[in-house]
């Protein structure tokens, strides 16, 4: 029968057998039959797949797993960095310090935005200096507004977590104006298929946010184009993944005690939720899509803005699916999370226009989250997301998400509707 090691007892077995053998063989004979006998160690200890009856399939899993191994440090760095950024976001809201200033597409954007992306993309430029970022905001607003500019400072210099040793493994407090200026402008990034892109969105769902409905603080890096980690921090979501949705969620959502909660996956290992601390982080928890044997009885999210999402469209699906409750309205990708836990089912963001493109920031964070807790993401139309294009999403139109088995009746019900108005 053959023996297993780890792999770091297997190297040292061998390193000891070379060290037995060199006291006893000169040089030349040490190398040639050392050779041999290495190659027949190593199909003793570490049998191949075949030998082992593998299933190519489960070989597969088990490649696909040790790759994504790769990414826990990833994972730890942006689950702190969004949970610290939250801190700032929280904070704006309770002391009711909210600014606004109107950007040239005339989207409101609050200090809460510039700080949490500016504490952010410190955290990852500390960690992974040679990453590129994709933001939603920069710095030309601030520069140019020396009062706005001392605020979000003074914010970004109180949000701190507890844990000193959190807080150093994202390179602790921003040194200082212009670091916090060079952070944000340091999320001008252009995306791409390529190499390794972060897709941040500071505050997902500025109005949510700005009347204390949900929002969410969105970060995910994307690998070669590939969403591959996924963090979503919802300050107004309820801690129990159990707690299920109503129609107050999206208008009275306000932090307080018992909301909180820090969503985060990793391509191939699963979803968690966890709360939101002021320090370390919590133990996570695994979460997935609660089974749809009658998708009559889903529940379905969409957004509160009509102009973010046909809901006249939404409405048409849902009554040919057979679905007569009524739908819950909220801000943001805590809808992903929603769904992804088991709260709700459905999540469905048609096109209001022929022009819109999806921003790659309002997705990426949320496509990774619920695939991995056994979801399908798509366009309306079935096809997969495109993050490899650019900034935005622009080969693609619409967003569908449902659990996997669910997602092709889905797809089929919005392909009628959408082909009905063409």
């Amino acid at each position: 029968m053959a023996l297993f090691f780890s792999h770091n007892t297997y190297k040292y077995l061998l390193l000891s057998l070379v060290i037995l053998a060199s006291s006893f063989l000169p040089l030349p004979s040490l190398f040639s039959r050392s050779v041999t006998r290495l190659a027949q160690l190593k199909s003793h200890f570490c049998p191949s797949p075949a030998a082992l009856h593998i299933h190519p399939h489960t070989q597969l899993r088990l490649n696909s797993t040790v790759a994504t191994m790769a990414y826990e440090k990833e994972l730890e760095i942006a689950l702190l960095a969004v949970q610290r950024a939250t801190l700032l976001t929280k904070a704006v809201f309770s002391s009711h310090s909210k600014g606004t200033l109107s950007k040239t597409d005339s989207s409101p954007v609050t200090i809460g935005d510039f700080g949490a992306q500016a504490l952010i993309i410190s955290s990852i430029k500390h960690a992974f200096p040679s990453d590129e970022v994709v933001g939603e905001e920069d710095a030309d607003d601030l520069r140019k507004n020396e009062g706005e500019r001392q605020l979000v400072w003074d914010l970004v210099q109180a949000a701190k977590l507890d844990d000193s040793a959190a807080e150093d493994k994202i390179g602790g407090p921003v040194k200082d104006v212009d670091a916090m200026l060079t952070a944000l402008d340091s999320g001008r990034g252009a995306g791409g298929r390529k190499g390794r892109i972060w897709a941040l969105d500071p505050i997902d769902g500025t109005k949510g946010f700005l009347r204390g409905g949900q929002y969410a603080v969105c970060l995910a890096l994307l690998v070669d184009g590939v969403p591959t980690v996924g963090v979503i921090g919802c300050p107004n979501l309820p801690v129990d993944d159990q707690a299920p949705l109503d129609s107050n969620i999206g208008t009275d959502a306000s932090d307080k005690e018992g909301n909180g909660v820090l969503f985060g996956a990793v391509t191939g290992e699963g979803a968690t939720s966890r709360p939101l601390s002021k320090g370390s982080l919590r133990e996570g928890k695994s979460i997935s899509m609660k089974p749809l044997d009658d998708i009559s009885q889903a529940t379905f999210c969409e957004s509160v803005e009509a102009g973010h999402s046909s809901q006249g469209d939404n409405a048409a699906i849902a009554s040919k699916l057979g679905i007569t409750k009524q739908s819950v309205r909220m801000d943001s990708q805590a809808k992903y999370g929603s769904i992804a836990r088991g709260a709700g089912d459905l999540y469905l963001r048609l096109p209001v226009s022929k022009s819109y493109e999806e921003k790659i920031w309002d997705h990426a964070a949320g496509v990774v989250i619920v695939q991995e807790a056994g979801g399908e993401v798509t366009d309306a139309w079935g096809r997969a997301l495109d993050f490899g294009i650019g900034r935005t999403l622009k080969e693609n139109k619409g967003i569908v998400a449902a659990p996997k088995a669910a997602h092709p009746r889905v797809i089929e019900v919005v392909k009628e509707v959408l082909s009905a108005k063409a």
